[in-house]
């Protein structure tokens, strides 16, 4: 249960048929700078157990999915990966949600051993900075977007270590749901992943928030700074500010930031134009994807995981921030001979509060129903049936970029 990276070696853990290695660490990097190649280590490395989560807040759809408490860290650049017996096989990367502020690879919702063995992929989970830490853009602290590059470090990892894992680095797919989603189109936009990955599942995708402006983005930055009690001349200081403070502030600008029915966070991506074009839908269809083929789809009541208490906003920011814009992205990838494969998720447990939500397809993903057992949004519910049908497809697409139904029509999963 050894693996080698070109780091060191690892020793992983055993899942069943599966090999768990957990806790790989993929880059390092100081507060507000850029991941860099993680130092060699002597000996093995024990990958038995995940490793911190970023720091984060509670998280804001605690009553859709749960709460979790795990060790959190600024030394959160890690990862984990389920390997199913033999070599070269395809290669599945998971990019968690959470709106840029919460959520971690190494949550139990995210374990890949179920998923991996159901369909003989390798399962990979990324951590990645958060909030604050991960998506600041302030002149002479950060540019912005460190969260994105955290996760291209990760990509590039797996390019360059997967093989020791049983995976075939030419055959990957990256999946993402929500920010994740969010991430990947960022990546597709401007270009920087391209031969990192040759498929991507795009999962709710909040596609109608577009990346913050330079500028927009430099003036949250003061008010992180004025919640802290900092002038712009002391910038600098963030570097040392405790994490506990930088969390109550970054929560003070949220508040003070919040507009009527928008789940829009503070910190999130920046339309730098490097990284991040201005317009990702727009740029990621005039590239029709780099020739990546994309599966992507939407639960059927997205927004009710955020306005529950006020249907007609629900559905409004359903439309708006979802459903429309995958419709839009879908049309121009096919005008430009790149049709992806659509699904709507519209399952929804009979007694359960939120209808089918946000986050409501993920236990059919990834994770175990022990894992899932007290997500609120199931209801107690959580068909076998269906859990199998989804990673059928999903790892069908992983393996060879048809998930069972004619490119640029749209499966729905009710049951």
């Amino acid at each position: 249960m050894i693996a080698e990276t070109v780091a060191g070696r690892v020793r992983g853990v055993a899942a069943g048929p599966i090999t768990a290695y957990l806790g790989i660490p993929y880059a390092e990097a100081g507060r507000f700078a850029a991941p860099r190649p993680v130092r060699p280590w002597a000996g093995v490395r024990d990958a038995s157990a995940p490793g911190p989560a970023a720091p984060q807040p509670p998280s804001r759809l605690e009553r859709v999915m749960g709460g979790f408490d795990v060790p959190q860290d600024e030394r959160c650049l890690s990862l984990n990966v389920w390997r199913p017996p033999g070599d070269g096989h395809p290669v599945l990367i998971f990019l968690h949600g959470g709106g840029f502020t919460s959520g971690s690879g190494g949550l139990p919702w995210y374990d890949g051993a179920e998923l991996a063995a159901a369909g003989d992929v390798v399962v990979v989970t990324v951590g990645y900075r958060l909030g604050v830490l991960g998506f600041l853009r302030l002149s002479g602290v950060a540019g912005g977007n460190l969260g994105l590059r955290d996760q291209l470090a990760a990509l590039t990892w797996v390019r360059h270590n997967i093989s020791g894992f049983g995976g075939d680095p030419g055959n990957v797919t990256v999946a993402g749901q929500s920010a994740g989603a969010q991430s990947i189109l960022a990546l597709l936009s401007g270009g920087h992943a391209r031969g990192l990955f040759g498929r991507a599942i795009l999962q709710s995708a909040p596609a109608g928030m577009a990346p913050a402006r330079p500028d927009d983005a430099e003036r949250v930055g003061h008010l992180l700074l004025d919640a802290l009690g900092l002038e712009p001349d002391q910038a600098s200081r963030l570097v040392d500010v405790p994490v506990a403070d930088l969390l109550a502030a970054q929560g003070a600008v949220a508040r003070a930031t919040a507009a009527p029915h928008s789940p829009v966070p503070p910190f999130q991506l920046v339309a730098d134009g490097e990284l991040v074009a201005p317009d990702p839908l727009a740029a990621t269809a005039a590239r029709a994807a780099d020739g990546v083929r994309l599966m992507m789809g939407t639960t059927r009541d997205e927004a009710a995981a955020f306005f529950a208490d006020d249907p007609e906003a629900a559905e409004r920011v359903t439309a708006e921030m979802f459903v429309e814009p995958a419709q839009r992205l879908a049309e121009a990838l096919a005008g430009g001979g790149a049709a992806p494969w659509l699904y709507g998720f519209d399952w929804r447990p009979e007694h359960g509060p939120f209808g089918a939500c946000h986050c409501i397809e993920l236990p059919f993903v990834l994770g175990s129903a022990a894992a899932w057992r007290d997500a609120p949004m199931l209801a107690g519910e959580l068909p076998p049936g269906l859990v199998r049908r989804v990673r059928r497809v999903w790892t069908s697409f992983a393996r060879d970029g048809d998930p069972g139904w004619e490119r640029g029509t749209t499966h729905r999963f009710t049951g």
